[in-house]
């Protein structure tokens, strides 16, 4: 039997050495080692990794990785007409592989299409309005003195991530989920599993947790499968609210009351996972940049006789601000299986064939939002990015004289645009109007810069900080 293993062994590896590049396809590079190939660098730190290819092989190559090739495709001006093709492109069989191996879930009826149009219904129009009304609520009602256990002119400290994650996750659970019946203790205490959980995401999807590690998430797993039991919701729920419809849906698709309280997890996680680290990031930018802070602050003075309705539908400083930050950490890895083999067109005219079998990745983050060739020094954060010179919003850039359809790509392309966008960014405005109005907040160390990423969220959306930034804070009076 071991002979018979390791014979198997031998023929794969042998068959997955023989590739070679066929005419038309991508430049291929399948690294030094044999089936792994650059798996391990990939998954380190996947931003260095596909730049150093970029530079290399250009705007489309293809790699081997676990035994898998991977043509990464970097041209965004073509990314509509590619990612538009849900014949040849499939997006079920990798997110059925993530779902399984981050969430133990198996939805063998997971359809992201219908998803995505189902959740429109709910995070737009009429919908989303009561909706941004829900959380403004909630999350004012966070933010009370007495919530927060802050006394006048008392100073309190915490870590920046910390405060912007947990205050937009609270409410964003309180909101997105209808729940109302839960307290502080409850709300912190499934915060603290997410955040749990969360933090192995990474290693989760890549197979790569240890022994203790496999432990934690098991246990944050449980314990938020417990919490997220939907009959646990039900304090007044809504007519033809989002819970009530996902759950009717995992209902008449047939799936058992286990399954839909992991399903609930993966639903917590993709509308609560984001919008924290983004808010995060937002503040910890202004609190560095001292002129940036400066011109949001009096933005928001000017519109304080606003309606919040309207205050959140007049400030482009703020908008540049909020997309410069997203140009900056939106990191996410979009993944198609290739099902049948495809021809795409380059915006520069060159025709390449890609491989059944094979999968597609398009990372916005290193073009066009990390691309020295659209934006000047993209590594530096400039407020003013996304502002014309008379203050309004900037939507022309250009590289190599062509306009860029997409300056940046935080919330996906033309037919992959996340349904809870509009909702996302409500919610971090009126979490950073509130804090700057309403506090006093200043980092405890006046020289702090932002910490660095950490290399192992590239491919899961809002980047996450690698440390964190001490700040201070106390009512304004």
């Amino acid at each position: 039997m071991m002979w018979t293993a390791l014979l198997l062994l031998g023929l794969v590896l042998f068959l997955y050495a023989r590739r070679t590049r066929r005419r038309n396809e991508p430049p291929l590079d399948k690294g030094m080692i044999p089936w792994l190939g650059h798996a391990l660098e990939f998954g380190k730190d996947a931003a260095k990794f596909l730049t150093r290819m970029k530079q290399k092989h250009g705007d489309i190559f293809t790699v081997r990785a676990a035994g898998k090739y991977i043509t990464v495709l970097l041209d965004s001006n073509c990314y509509d007409e590619v990612l538009s093709d849900v014949i040849t492109l499939d997006q079920t069989g990798y997110a059925q592989i993530l779902m399984k191996r981050i969430f133990s879930l198996n939805l063998p009826n997971h359809n992201p299409e219908y998803e995505k149009k189902r959740a429109e219904k709910h995070f737009q129009g009429p919908a989303l309005t009561q909706l941004c009304s829900s959380m403004q609520n909630n999350l004012h009602l966070l933010m009370d003195s007495s919530e927060m256990d802050l006394k006048k002119s008392e100073w309190k400290k915490d870590g920046l991530f910390n405060f912007c994650y947990s205050l937009l996750f609270k409410t964003g659970y309180l909101s997105v989920f209808g729940v109302e019946k839960n307290n502080s203790a409850t709300l912190t205490e499934v915060y603290e599993e997410f955040r749990r959980f969360d933090k192995l995401l990474p290693k989760l999807a890549r197979t790569t947790v240890n022994k203790a590690e496999k432990q934690i998430a098991n246990s944050a797993r449980e314990k938020l499968w417990k919490c997220l039991t939907p009959q646990c919701f039900d304090g007044k729920p809504k007519d033809q609210s989002w819970l009530e419809n996902y759950v009717q849906h995992l209902q008449d698709e047939g799936i058992d009351t286990e399954t839909q309280r992991r399903a609930m997890l993966l639903q917590l996680w993709v509308t609560q996972g984001n919008a924290g680290p983004a808010a995060f990031w937002v503040l910890g930018c202004l609190l560095t940049h001292p002129e940036a802070l400066r011109a949001v602050r009096e933005e928001i003075q000017g519109g304080k006789h606003l309606r919040p309705e309207e205050r959140q539908k007049n400030t482009p400083v703020f908008d540049s601000v909020l997309r410069e930050t997203l140009r900056l950490t939106a990191a996410a890895l979009i993944t198609r299986e290739v099902v049948q083999d495809k021809k795409i067109h380059l915006s520069n005219g060159q025709e390449y064939q890609l491989r059944r079998g094979d999968r597609l990745c398009v990372f916005p983050f290193i073009s066009p939002q990390m691309d020295p060739q659209i934006h000047q020094q993209p590594e530096m954060f400039q407020f003013d990015r996304f502002l014309n010179a008379d203050g309004t919003e900037r939507k022309d850039f250009f590289k190599e004289g062509v306009r860029v359809k997409y300056p940046s790509v935080p919330w996906g392309t033309k037919d992959n645009l996340c349904p809870g966008r509009h909702f996302a960014v409500s919610a971090i405005k009126e979490l950073v109007f509130t804090i700057l109005a309403r506090f006093d907040l200043e980092l405890c160390n006046k020289n702090a810069t932002l910490p660095l990423v950490d290399p192992s969220r590239y491919g899961f959306g809002i980047l996450q900080p690698a440390g964190d930034l001490e700040i201070r804070y106390r009512i304004r009076s």
